[in-house]
């Protein structure tokens, strides 16, 4: 029995789904991030922005970092967009592709800015109180998943 031919459309759509997935996981984290920052978030103590969870050990962002971070994740969630409404449109697939690209771009800088601030805040801090072999052990980790 052979299966019905796949749409030409599907691999493309296959990965603006699996980066509108990483777009939404990553808006979800810095989101988090923001309102530890903010201190509205649970484990925020006396509207202080400390959030206690393990992901975020108290290493604080600046606002001008969160201002940054968030502009990156909304231009990313607008070319996600975009790129449905091309989809959608059924446009011509090397300019969709382009566009996949420019967003797969965009999420590689952004966890590069997130890592930059993880090995020099978290990680720094971690080592400076003792608890660099885990900070270092989870770094490493997730270096690895940019290395895929």
């Amino acid at each position: 029995m052979t299966s019905a031919p796949e749409s030409p459309a599907a691999p493309v759509t296959a990965a603006a789904e699996m980066v509108d997935e990483v777009a939404a996981d990553v808006a979800n984290e810095v989101a988090a991030d923001v309102a530890c920052d903010a201190g509205t978030a649970p484990g925020t103590q006396d509207g202080v922005g400390y959030c206690a969870h393990p992901s975020h050990p108290g290493v604080q962002r600046s606002a001008q970092a969160l201002r940054s971070l968030l502009t990156r994740v909304n231009r990313i969630e607008g070319q996600i967009r975009g790129i449905g409404r091309m989809i959608e449109d059924d446009r011509y697939c090397v300019d969709i592709l382009t566009q996949v690209a420019a967003v797969q771009s965009a999420l590689d800088a952004l966890g590069l800015k997130l890592l930059e601030h993880h090995l020099h805040g978290c990680v720094a801090h971690a080592i400076a109180s003792g608890d660099g072999t885990h900070a270092i052990d989870e770094a490493l980790a997730v270096i690895r998943k940019f290395g895929r």
